[in-house]
């Protein structure tokens, strides 16, 4: 790839995505790229380049180029302290999804193939089993169709589910009647609980009218530069309660934002206004 063209869907990314694309990422991006440039029986990635920019931008090709270059890392029961701080600070401490009152609503806000949100659908439906008349809700958003369409589907393979406990895995996974398959799928319960949705965080309004009293925000934060991290967390903090918990990924500081939070454990912050 020459560095006409890397400038070029560099600055793409940058201003479309958000996502920081500095040259030593070029490598990268080439070996991504290439497949589809085959695919599309093109000789350079050059000549993909001039193909993909002369597309109008409803076109699927730049949705197909969106879901190429996102990077979507992501296991069940990842950073296992935050849903102990959920089920045992957080739920307490809120008055939703109690008796008499509104479910309880979370947004995993860059789901990517939904190993995250079911994570927590199972942690809240273990919640609920021990708190009558508890209830909840899941929204789950990812700009990325291609995993949003696995998400979806809440089938995995068994070795991703290594970090899931056996009694989860009894009450909330079913296997294929094949073993061979060596595949799973989330339960038809929880699949309910969760709804899938895409969202660009470059967008000026997300669309999200709802209130959330938590917003999982793990691991994204570290694609985006300074101050797309600003505008981001903006913006999420909207649609956060007073007094709700947003969390981000322990590689992630929120250090020297202007935003309405405070910390209150590890990577976990509540709002305060």
């Amino acid at each position: 790839m020459s560095k006409e063209s890397f400038d070029r869907f560099s600055k793409f990314i940058t201003r479309e995505l958000g996502i920081k694309m500095p040259p030593e990422k070029r490598i990268m991006l080439q070996s991504r790229l290439y497949k589809r440039m085959t695919q599309l029986h093109l000789s350079s990635l050059e000549e993909y380049e001039h193909h993909l920019f002369d597309l109008p931008e409803t076109s699927d090709e730049w949705t197909e180029f969106i879901n190429l270059v996102t990077t979507n890392k992501t296991d069940f029961f990842r950073e296992p302290k935050h849903f102990e701080f959920l089920t045992q600070t957080a739920l307490p401490s809120l008055e939703s999804g109690k008796p008499g009152g509104r479910p309880f609503k979370l947004w995993c806000a860059g789901c990517s193939s939904g190993e995250e949100p079911y994570t927590l659908a199972m942690v809240l439906s273990e919640y609920r089993v021990t708190h009558s008349g508890f209830d909840f809700s899941i929204l789950a958003t990812d700009i990325s169709t291609r995993v949003l369409n696995h998400a979806r589907t809440g089938i995995y393979e068994e070795m991703q589910i290594d970090p899931v406990s056996i009694d989860l895995r009894r009450r909330y996974l079913m296997r294929s009647k094949d073993r061979k398959r060596g595949i799973i799928r989330i339960s038809p319960e929880l699949r309910q609980k969760v709804r899938f949705g895409r969202l660009n965080f470059m967008n000026e309004d997300y669309g999200v009218k709802e209130q959330f009293d938590s917003i999982f925000f793990r691991n994204v934060m570290i694609y985006f530069s300074k101050q797309t991290q600003q505008n981001v967390l903006e913006k999420l903090c909207r649609n956060l309660c007073v007094g709700g918990y947003l969390f981000a990924g322990h590689s992630e500081s929120l250090v020297g934002f202007d935003l309405p939070i405070r910390q209150v454990f590890n990577s976990v912050f509540q709002k305060v206004r």
